[in-house]
């Protein structure tokens, strides 16, 4: 899930930034970008909407261009 933590920060997002607009934890985002944890089925589209992104490019195991 580094994806996640690249899509943030392209979005100049902080964790607890995000957080806050999905509702979650700033623990909960953290545990994304590591991959500990994966967010919820019912998450998935909002997180997408907020990063400006496909659901596909948050598991995507390829790098994401940042810039």
């Amino acid at each position: 899930m580094a994806n996640i933590e690249k899509l943030r920060r392209k979005a100049k997002l902080s964790q607890m930034q995000l957080a806050t607009a999905m509702g979650v934890t700033q623990g909960t985002v953290s545990q994304w970008e590591t991959g500990e944890i994966k967010p919820r089925a019912n998450k998935l589209i909002e997180l997408a909407k907020i990063l400006n992104c496909s659901i596909d490019e948050l598991f995507a195991t390829e790098d994401v261009k940042v810039g």
